[in-house]
């Protein structure tokens, strides 16, 4: 039975839930509305509300915002609103008294195994929004970390996928969740990641998928505030907030920071054929871009609707919730997935200046927060290189692609390989920013993992029931002679080679790495490359494959240390892309020195870099070809000689050793074996005064914070 809650009549500021010593405080923007009702479900699972509140349209409304005051009512409680007005759709607006809609400001989402009616007639789970009094947490001191981007290795993981699988060696309850990651942050310290950048942590619905498949990504918000409960050991709202906050907490403390994958394209809505739980039922015509027949809704992002960025209620509500996971969730930086959706005007046309990229950009709160912009849409808007502000980093889709091509052998890559190395200076070189502008990464979460890359030249997503149409084609990939494993120890072992190829260049490259995790272990998704829908051991991490690899995960820890500590060595914080190239001493060569081949049938690349001031010089020789060449080596200088630090021909330990370890090259050429790179190194490992490279094996006591050089060219 619903009874009648006493109210007083509220305030319209702040939106949402706020609670007060003596009850909470609501408020929704919903401005054609006719009426509106607060529901309160005392209960989890009840099918009507134990208390309502009808709001007076007088006394409960300021312009286009209703809000009401209710004595009593805690942390915790379970809410909706009913909302009523013109069902127009030919107007755009789309209001169904029917319906219990989300609030678009709710801290945390209850998602009820009871089923309800959505417009369409499709069945959906009932959705409830909760009461959360952020206050009750105990911080402990903890804020974000601000951690230099030019120190930051990036690992691109997913909660669930990190820990679910039974090798991973986490207590039963823990495995898939918040609490599961810090389980295993000894491994990432180990590693030397300096932030995780989780895949979407916004509460979504696991069943919003075709029939018989399940979300696993997470890619379709019910929300924009509230962390996803099938993440939480304790699944519902509060064990959710908590839990969250426990790890990121946790994560700060080992010094890694937190960078969320954050959808603010489109909503789990869809089109005119999808449900009402939120933002259809308040302002469909305000939160949607909508066609010229507005009963329609625009698609540039490929799932049925667009938000509307850049209309004033909706980039308060991005910018309101940004600022919500910094200040009460303590996050570091944003990953803005189909970041080139938020250039787009409300009819859909891209914007040089698009107000709400640079609220985002000037916000105070969100300053030294770091941003990260998927620069393209799927409506075929492509940014690298062109998008707008001064702080915003970019995933280098090209940076992928060019390295790619040139380690799969393909014609007319070296020249773009070179500017991949330098930081994309055609890219970003009209801009004086960082070389961190580009993130640089050869493999995400969308695609093929580094394993496949090397396994597979086509896609196999069968298992996704959709004839394998899904997933895209153009995958740069090379199976190295064989589709799919192999047990020809030629065939593994040129597959192995090439996997540390790639980590070679990605982690060598000026830039922002990103690794996707797993590929430190050789994850292997079955050549599915869009396992979107794929909550089983195609898509979790398989612990088992750190011993069954341990050499590349060694190796793959050098890489990453000697990068760190070479970029605290060079101390150049601030410094634009440009200036950094012209203080670099760089000289191109190709098998013969000062002979580079940028011809479009060229398969090498060597170079010489002398850092400046500590007497340390790297040459690198870069052979894509598939037969062994003898590059020729220049002249070390007086007294000195050249010494291996890596060799990717190598098995372990011998492929990448540390400085101490190195051995001395003889003669006046290296002969660099098929499809290999080699670095060499003369001159102290570090400037004086910088913490020396830790000596012999024991790379695994070490913290990612205390360990060596990045060669930087």
């Amino acid at each position: 039975m619903t009874t009648r809650a006493p109210s007083w009549p509220g305030s319209a500021f702040p939106l949402g839930a706020t609670p007060h010593p003596h009850g909470v405080n609501f408020c929704v923007y919903a401005r054609e509305a006719t009426a509106v009702s607060l529901l309160l479900f005392d209960r989890p699972g009840d099918s009507q509300p134990s208390r309502a509140v009808d709001l007076d349209p007088v006394r409960n409304r300021t312009e286009a915002y209703w809000h009401v005051f209710v004595p009593g009512v805690l942390h915790g409680q379970e809410y909706a609103w009913r909302v009523d007005g013109p069902s127009a759709p030919e107007r755009g607006l789309r209001f169904d008294p029917r319906c219990e809609l989300l609030d678009p400001y709710g801290r945390g989402i209850a998602i009820e195994s009871r089923l309800v009616p959505g417009t369409s007639g499709a069945a959906r789970p009932a959705l409830r929004s909760v009461v959360v009094d952020t206050s009750r947490y105990d911080w402990e001191g903890d804020q974000p970390l601000r951690l230099p981007v030019t120190e930051t290795i990036i690992y691109e993981m997913h909660v669930r996928g990190f820990t679910r699988h039974p090798s991973s060696r986490v207590a039963p309850e823990k495995r898939g969740t918040y609490a599961g990651v810090i389980e295993k942050i000894p491994y990432l310290r180990d590693l030397g990641i300096t932030a995780v950048e989780l895949m979407p942590v916004f509460q979504f619905d696991p069943n919003d998928a075709p029939p018989g498949r399940m979300n696993y990504w997470g890619y379709s918000p019910l929300g924009f505030f509230a962390p996803h409960t099938g993440y939480a050991m304790r699944a519902d709202a509060l064990g959710a907030q908590d839990e969250f906050r426990d790890m990121v907490k946790a994560l700060h403390r080992a010094g890694i920071e937190v960078i969320l994958d954050v959808v603010y394209n489109h909503t789990a809505e869809g089109g005119e054929n999808g449900p009402t739980f939120c933002f259809k039922g308040l302002a469909n015509d305000e939160y949607y871009m909508l066609e010229e027949d507005r009963r329609h809704y625009a698609n540039f992002t490929g799932t049925g609707n667009t938000i509307n960025a850049n209309h004033p209620v909706v980039r308060r509500l991005i910018l309101d919730s940004l600022r919500y996971w910094v200040q009460e969730m303590h996050v570091d930086g944003f990953r803005f997935d189909l970041a080139s959706v938020l250039a787009r005007d409300e009819t859909g046309q891209p914007r040089d200046n698009a107000p709400v990229l640079w609220d985002i950009e000037t916000d105070p709160v969100l300053a030294g927060t770091k941003l990260i912009a998927e620069a393209w849409d799927a409506a075929g808007l492509y940014q690298v290189g062109t998008f707008l502000g001064h702080t915003w980093k970019e995933w280098n889709g090209r940076f992928r692609d060019d390295v790619r091509g040139f380690l799969r052998g393909d014609e007319g890559t070296v020249s773009r390989l070179a500017s991949r190395l330098l930081g994309s200076p055609d890219l970003y070189g009209h801009e004086e920013r960082e070389p961190e502008q580009s993130i640089n990464f050869v493999t995400s979460h969308d695609g093929f993992t580094l394993e496949d890359l090397v396994t597979y030249e086509r896609k196999h997503n069968e298992a996704n029931g959709e004839d394998n149409r899904d997933g895209s084609d153009d995958n740069r990939s090379w199976n190295c002679g064989v589709e799919g494993p192999s047990s020809d120890p030629e065939v593994e072992s040129l597959r192995h080679r090439q996997v540390k190829n790639f980590h070679v260049l990605n982690l060598f490259a000026l830039g922002a790495p990103m690794l996707l995790m797993g590929d430190e272990m050789r994850r292997s998704q079955g050549g599915n490359n869009n396992a979107y829908c794929q909550d089983n051991e195609t898509s979790w991490l398989d612990w088992s494959l750190a011993e069954r690899h341990a050499g590349l995960l060694r190796f793959v820890r050098h890489l990453i240390r000697a990068r760190v500590r070479r970029v605290q060595a060079a101390g150049r914080e601030g410094e634009s892309l440009n200036a950094f190239l012209r203080r670099a001493r760089l000289e191109w060569h190709g098998v013969e020195l000062h002979s580079p081949d940028w011809g479009p049938s060229s398969h090498t690349l060597a170079f010489t870099a002398r850092a400046w001031g500590d007497g340390l010089v790297v040459h690198g020789m870069l052979n894509g070809y598939w037969e062994p060449l003898d590059f020729e080596v220049p002249e070390p200088g007086a007294g000195v000689r050249w010494k291996r630090w890596c060799d990717t021909s190598l098995d372990a330990p011998h492929d990448i050793v540390s400085f101490d370890a190195a051995s001395e090259v003889q003669g006046e050429r290296y002969r660099v074996q098929p499809r290999s790179i080699v670095l060499l190194f003369t001159g102290p490992p570090v400037p004086a005064g910088v913490p020396a490279w830790p000596q012999g094996e024991d790379l695994d006591a070490q913290r990612a914070d205390s360990v060596a050089p990045h060669f930087t060219v």
